[in-house]
């Protein structure tokens, strides 16, 4: 089981009830996928 994430959106790969099973668990956090690729895209404070 693979998940991508780039600018372009999310890649999947796996089996299907593995990518429903990740979905679902994606899915308590974020209702959109939308919402999921900026929470992803946000820059990471860093306390160097």
């Amino acid at each position: 089981m693979k998940v991508y994430v780039h600018g372009q959106g999310i890649t999947i790969a796996g089996k299907a009830w593995e990518i429903k099973a990740i979905l679902k668990e994606y899915g308590k956090q974020h209702v959109l996928v939308k919402d999921w690729l900026k929470t992803v895209h946000q820059p990471v404070g860093r306390s160097d």
